[in-house]
């Protein structure tokens, strides 16, 4: 009896398993520079979920065109809004907060293992936004090619 229910257990423990929620704070200030998300990357499992956090006046979050996974919702929080969103599509996800996107407040967002080669930045990005992904390249997902 007992190894029936171990084999159960080892079985279905995968579908039993909680999705898991992450927690990225808006800020104006911390030791990247000025107005950062934090963290500004993170690699989770499809069916996460994110709570974004506005510590500072001011912030809110949304995808940013042309930037998520073919078929994924865009979304857009209110400003000063407690949002939390759950990630089902494995993909790339830029997201920025709009009101300091030209200051390059954007975060990366890796779901599941999606391909080097579809981690292709638009095109329109602004001149800070755009520096600040390739930081966060640099610094989180080239170490893993």
């Amino acid at each position: 009896m007992r190894t029936l229910l171990l084999l159960a257990c080892v079985l279905f423990m995968p579908y039993l398993a909680a999705d898991t929620l992450h927690e990225v704070k808006m800020l104006n200030m911390n030791a990247t520079g000025p107005m950062p998300f934090e963290p500004d990357f993170l690699a989770i499992n499809p069916g996460d979920s994110i709570r974004f956090i506005p510590e500072h006046r001011g912030h809110n979050v949304g995808t940013i065109k042309n930037f998520i996974p073919e078929g994924a919702a865009t979304f857009m929080s209110k400003i000063d809004e407690d949002f939390t969103t759950q990630f089902t599509l494995e993909g790339w996800y830029g997201l920025r907060c709009p009101p300091h996107y030209t200051m390059g407040m954007v975060m990366l967002v890796k779901v599941g293992n999606p391909s080097i080669d579809q981690l292709v930045l638009p095109d329109d990005l602004p001149a800070a936004a755009l520096e600040r992904f390739n930081t966060i390249i640099d610094q989180h997902v080239a170490v893993t090619r």
